[in-house]
């Protein structure tokens, strides 16, 4: 019988392990990953430059390990204490803010990218 704590002989088993433990546990985790799905699909229909392309997918990934490590985090303050800790708190308040200044910085960088395609479609559709 293998321990939870046991040391996973396979990195990558173990990596993906915990994606799926946070992506079955986290609500912000789906909601990110239903956002990034709709942001491929834009980039698809706008068929957006290469340049863009990356722009998109390096804010994707940025914000789905964000959104990783604040859950590691907040399990690893939930391991050590579970009383009423200002430090535990602080700890967990600082790294969902670091979560939500890159959720602002993304949709920063979907309104630079996305807007003016999307301003561009209703021109052509009211021409027509």
């Amino acid at each position: 019988m293998k321990l939870e704590n046991e040391k996973c002989s396979n990195a990558f088993v173990c990596a993906a392990r915990g994606i799926k433990e946070a992506i079955k546990t986290e609500a912000n985790l789906k909601f990110d990953i239903l956002f990034a799905i709709i942001i491929i699909a834009c980039g698809f229909f706008f068929r957006i430059n290469m340049f863009e392309w990356i722009v998109c997918i390096l804010t994707i990934g940025v914000i789905l390990f964000a959104e990783i490590m604040n859950t590691a985090i907040e399990a690893t303050v939930d391991l050590v204490t579970r009383e009423n800790n200002k430090q535990a708190k602080k700890a967990k308040d600082i790294s969902a803010g670091a979560v939500l200044v890159l959720a602002i910085v993304s949709v920063v960088i979907g309104v630079i990218i996305f807007l003016p395609k999307i301003i561009n479609l209703f021109q052509n559709l009211r021409i027509m």
